[in-house]
């Protein structure tokens, strides 16, 4: 039987945005996610991708940025991301107290960077998955968007397309390897930013259920002491 979502409301600053939890049986941890530019929490790959992590044993918390919430077009600036980053991140700790998992932070492309600029100024997360990493805006590979991933130490996952125009393919393996042994990079072959691969006709919530067991698994590997 699939885990059922629960809708959620939760608060940040003034206002509030809109969230889905999900929780099988004896989760070993916890996944919040975050959209992409482009698409809210309820994308067909969003549902996808939490649904199989809901499967395989991960709890999740899929929510909205705020100019999602309402109706706007184009992303927030940082500081409410990550403001909405440290809401949802506390609002799921919440729901897993006194369970002692781990909550992880994850999200596509503008989401999943957002999340890293969060802990980078001190989110508490256990670990980082990147679906998509937008290392800088396609055919402009001079404006990097690394600086703060290099403090990082907490566990990170990048999860690529090979024809991803947001990440040339040796810039993002040198910023990889510049970050250290603490990250992990994952080559999706012939995936673009979206993950859809030329030839392979899949629909945008299976895409995004493929990824869940490279994510399950290398959280199973990174599991904090006592977790």
């Amino acid at each position: 039987m699939p885990t059922a979502d629960t809708p959620v409301t939760i608060a940040v600053g003034d206002g509030h945005v809109s969230g889905a939890y999900a929780r099988p049986a004896n989760p070993f941890a916890t996944l919040v996610l975050a959209h992409g530019a482009g698409a809210g929490m309820e994308h067909p790959f969003m549902r996808g991708f939490t649904g199989a992590l809901n499967d395989d044993g991960v709890a999740t918390l899929r929510f909205n940025f705020p100019y999602r919430e309402a109706g706007r077009k184009f992303p927030d600036r940082p500081p409410a991301a990550i403001a909405t980053w440290r809401a949802a991140m506390a609002d799921a700790a919440a729901r897993s107290a006194g369970e002692s998992e781990p909550v992880w932070a994850a999200g596509k492309s503008f989401g999943g960077r957002m999340a890293s600029m969060a802990v980078a100024e001190g989110m508490p997360a256990a670990g980082l998955v990147y679906l998509g990493y937008p290392l800088h805006p396609p055919g402009k590979p001079e404006k990097l968007r690394d600086e703060h991933l290099y403090g990082l130490t907490t566990p990170m996952l990048f999860l690529q397309g090979t024809r991803d125009t947001f990440a040339t393919r040796e810039l993002l393996e040198g910023v990889v390897s510049r970050i250290g042994p603490t990250a992990t990079l994952q080559w999706c072959e012939g995936g673009d930013h979206s993950f859809a691969v030329a030839g392979n006709k899949r629909s945008a919530k299976e895409i995004g259920a493929s990824l869940a067991a490279p994510v399950a698994a290398f959280m199973r590997a990174n599991q904090p002491a006592g977790g």
